[in-house]
């Protein structure tokens, strides 16, 4: 086949390639091919002909020759062969394990075959990179070549097949060996659990009699190297599956004083604990115990530190390291500049910066990316200028640094589109992109609502045979999901071809964002019966999903089972709870969850001011605030969108103020786009229009159409048709296609009673096929969400819910209540305007609240769009009425209605 492509090379010439590179692409996809065929045949050999040679080798009974005459000789006649091994071996770095391999063909075409060294690198890169797919094609290769095989060889085949699973080849390559067996070997062995854990396949449990016999079983060949042994089983151990049998080694280990044998043991049972269990406490007793450390042991130590989300510590002995006199590498480095990252230590990040400068370590791409990370995560106003200078000056560029920095950009949360192009520069620089590249572009197409480039990204993916891995299909149904196309991301779960936790938390997720939270809980009861687990965040999901469409009921019923399964405690779900409270109109059961929280994030402490915002409470809001700053939890971006938010909901002009101006003062935020937008609804609320205009023409950025439309709201409260068809316009210049905005604009001049112009508005509404939302509101009652339009009559109830309207109506005129007819912006008769009042979805939905719940109960209402404002005056009749308290939830914010009393106190 090589040949033929050699023949036929100017074919290919107008594509701009070079004839030895396409040569290369040509033989990589032969091989893939034939690893495909492969796959197909026999687990033992390849084909059953006798022309295949089997991948067992035979028996080995010649000594294989010295390693030194397996080296080439610089005075042989095999030059040609120098060039393509040094770039095979460049090759071999990168991961480029396809690209390597066609070099073995060539250099048999050039009649200088591959030697033993050249096949040892390949199979060795071959566990560098986990890709056990090409050990049979590799393998096949070696048998093929007719080479005399070593122990150098051998014991890379048995630990390739060990540690891709197939231990019975291992076993066989290995009893083969005979007298080629040397120490080595039987640590290969070891770590494949083949000589260790037979007897435990049949259900034996070891004790220290176990042990003793193999030691003495194993001392007369290995003399005063059993520590060896001890690590290769112990390694085996560091599994979910083995990690009890692990715990009985450690114990004989301490026991017998093999810990102080060598820190390799220790090293091992450091990441046994930690991979095993989790358990970072007994990972750092064996540590304070090791009699001797060196570079590794600690490195090694900080590193799960940082990685289990134990980032202080991982700087403690980061700075006991220091103190002890050791020379801190690389890997060192890299681990304490995640854990600065993770605490946000953005000053410690640029002290060790400056260090790895001055050490010549900058130029490494592993630390390079842990400063691309750092200075991404911890720059206060979310730049990424600084990621974006390490990563330029590095003097090298690999998929990894491309990653990092794309993923940085990703991360910012306001450079998706940047990002973007950075992963099509990346592939114009004959970078070929990895899953973790394709993860972070998808995510930045689903930030974008973007879902036609991400699938041109995915087909991409697809191209290079990435697609099967399960972090790019999870990021494909995520960004499916979020721009709002559940159908393709179910059809992308669905065609998964092995469904892990991450999976199903990105479609529950998805369902919930997009308010389908009966699917988001079918699929949670899938995930139990599936016996994968549920993790945190897939509570957090669930409760997330019962908040966005105010399902309190269903958020009740996941509470009782996280109480149950130990996460009480758990940050993330006692937020997510508070969250879920507070959203379904419930805000002391949000407040108790927070005061019952022993550990409290900035995230803990924002929503639980956003939910005493949203309700109305701006005092104890801006007091939930203080308490915040003197517990020194330092308030990000979001916090300071909620206190500007609880100022505006009360119309405490000053104070906001106060805030805003304090942002960037005294804790160095930059005010964004969803703080101007705060204080203009701060100063429109109060009838300020002319000051929140000036506000917006002072700002040091474009207003977008956030704060454009926030003014047009605030005109339509006061009537302001001119500054109103201003905001309009600016908005419509941004967005074009916003239908919210023709309806505003359409409802302004309809309260001034200029009906052409509302004529006027609707006709280019439906020249532009722009289609209004339609109004409407829901009750949740015993687990299930009822949902009312305007006039709605598909209810099974609706006959009662009409029939309790006309009592509630004549009751609360009696009580005073006038229907205030300016609010239906329709050009009819009073008499019809009045009956089309009360058939509002939101005093449909209070009916119906009223003739199915108790009267001891709360009736919450939610809306997805702001309340009427005849509806918010009726609704305070019917509380005084029925005796009855109602919540209602608008777009905007909650209503605590009460004896005729709203929290709002009719400002909103």
């Amino acid at each position: 086949m090589g040949s033929y492509f050699l023949i036929n090379y100017h074919k290919f010439e107008f594509l701009g390639l070079d004839k030895l590179s396409l040569f290369y692409e040509l033989e990589a996809f032969h091989n893939i091919i034939s690893l495909k065929l492969a796959i197909g045949k026999t687990v033992i050999t390849l084909s059953s002909s006798p022309a295949q040679p089997s991948l067992l080798p035979p028996s080995f009974k010649t000594l294989s020759p010295p390693r030194q005459n397996i080296i080439p000789n610089p005075h042989s006649h095999k030059t040609p062969t120098e060039p393509l091994k040094n770039r095979r071996i460049r090759q071999l770095d990168v991961g480029h394990l396809n690209h390597a391999l066609s070099f073995l063909d060539l250099m048999t075409l050039q009649n200088a075959p591959p030697d033993l060294t050249t096949y040892s690198i390949l199979l060795k890169s071959c566990i560098r990179f986990r890709n056990f797919q090409l050990r049979k094609l590799v393998h096949r290769k070696l048998i093929q070549s007719g080479l005399e095989l070593d122990s150098v060889v051998l014991n890379t085949l048995i630990s390739l097949y060990s540690k891709c699973g197939d231990t019975a080849t291992a076993r066989l390559i290995f009893e083969g060996m005979e007298n080629k067996r040397d120490l080595v070997s039987w640590s290969a062995m070891a770590s494949s659990i083949w000589t260790f854990f037979y007897f435990l396949e049949l259900g034996f449990y070891p004790n220290e009699y176990c042990f003793v016999a193999v030691i003495r079983s194993c001392s007369m060949s290995w003399g005063d190297n059993l520590w060896y042994c001890f690590a290769a089983v112990i390694r085996a151990c560091s599994n979910a599956n083995y990690a009890w049998v692990g715990e009985i080694i450690y114990g004989f280990v301490v026991k017998t004083g093999y810990l102080e044998a060598d820190v390799c043991v220790g090293c091992e049972l450091i990441d046994m604990f930690v991979k095993g269990s989790g358990d970072l406490g007994s990972a750092y007793k064996v540590f304070d115990k090791m009699p001797e450390r060196n570079l590794v042991t600690w490195t090694l130590m900080i590193t799960r530190f940082a990685r289990l989300g134990c980032a202080r510590d991982a700087i403690d002995l980061f700075l006991d390291m220091e103190l002890s006199g050791y020379v801190l590498d690389r890997f060192t480095y890299s681990s304490v500049l995640s854990a600065c990252t993770e605490l946000g230590l953005l000053a410690l990040g640029k002290q060790l910066h400056s260090r790895v400068i001055r050490l010549g370590l900058a130029s490494d791409v592993c630390v390079g990316c842990s400063l691309v990370d750092t200075y991404a995560k911890c720059a206060p106003d979310g730049s990424v200028d600084d990621s974006r200078k390490v990563f330029e000056r590095m003097p090298e560029q690999n998929v990894m640094s491309w990653t990092a920095i794309i993923t940085a950009y990703v991360q910012s949360g306001e450079c998706d589109k940047e990002a973007i192009e950075l992963f099509c520069k990346m592939i114009s620089s004959h970078i070929r992109p990895n899953h973790f590249s394709f993860s972070s572009v998808l995510k930045a197409c689903g930030n974008l609502s973007d879902p036609y480039t991400g699938e041109q990204v995915y087909s991409y993916a697809v191209k290079l045979g990435l697609a099967s891995v399960n972090c790019v299909g999870n990021s494909l149904i995520s960004m499916y999901a979020r721009s709002g196309r559940m159908e393709d991301a179910r059809k992308a779960f669905d065609i998964l071809f092995e469904k892990n936790l991450v999976s199903y938390n990105a479609i529950v997720d998805g369902y919930a964002k997009n308010l389908k939270s009966e699917e988001a809980f079918l699929l949670f009861n899938e995930i139990a019966d599936t016996g994968i687990g549920i993790s945190a965040f897939t509570f957090a999901s669930l409760l997330s999903g019962a908040a966005s469409i105010g399902a309190m009921g269903k958020g009740e019923q996941i509470h009782g089972p996280l109480l149950k399964g130990g996460y009480k405690s758990n940050q993330c779900i006692c937020n997510a709870l508070i969250s879920m409270y507070s959203r379904c109109g419930n805000i002391e059961a949000a407040f108790q969850v927070f005061n019952e929280m022993e550990d409290r994030n900035v995230i803990s402490w924002t929503s639980m001011i956003t939910g005493f915002a949203k309700h109305g409470f701006a005092t104890r809001a801006l007091e939930m605030f203080h308490q915040m700053l003197e517990t020194g939890t330092k308030p990000n971006e979001i916090t300071y969108v909620a206190v500007l938010s609880a100022c505006s909901h009360v119309g405490m002009i000053s104070e906001g103020q106060k805030h805003f101006n304090s942002m960037y003062k005294e804790h160095g935020i930059v005010p964004r786009m969803e703080h101007y937008a705060c204080m203009v609804d701060l100063l429109g609320r109060s009838g300020l229009l002319v000051e929140a205009m000036e506000l917006i023409n002072s700002m040091p950025l474009m207003a977008d159409a956030l704060v454009w439309r926030t003014l047009l709201g605030a005109c339509r409260v006061h009537g302001n048709t001119e500054l109103g068809r201003h905001a309009a316009e600016m908005i419509l210049e941004q967005e074009p296609d916003d239908p919210a905005v023709y309806i505003l604009l359409s409802n302004l001049h309809a309260s001034a009673g200029q009906w052409k112009d509302v004529v006027k508005i609707r006709k280019s509404m439906k020249e532009r096929n722009l289609i209004k939302e339609a109004g409407c509101s829901w009750i949740e009652v015993e687990n299930r969400v009822h949902r009312f339009h305007v006039g709605e009559t598909s209810h099974p109830q609706a006959w009662q819910i009409y029939q309790e309207l006309d009592q509630l109506a004549s009751q609360i005129k009696e009580m005073g209540y006038i229907p205030d007819t300016d609010f239906v912006l329709h050009d009819i008769e009073e008499e019809q305007k009045e009956q089309f009042l009360f058939q509002h979805s939101e005093k449909i939905a209070v009916a119906f609240g009223l003739i199915s719940t108790s009267q001891s109960k709360p009736i919450r209402i939610f809306k997805n769009l702001r309340a009427c404002g005849d509806c918010h005056t009726a609704i305070k009749y019917i509380s005084m009425a029925t005796g009855r308290e109602i919540v209602v939830r608008d777009s905007n914010r909650f209503h605590h209605i009460k004896n005729g009393v709203c929290s709002c106190n009719d400002y909103w």
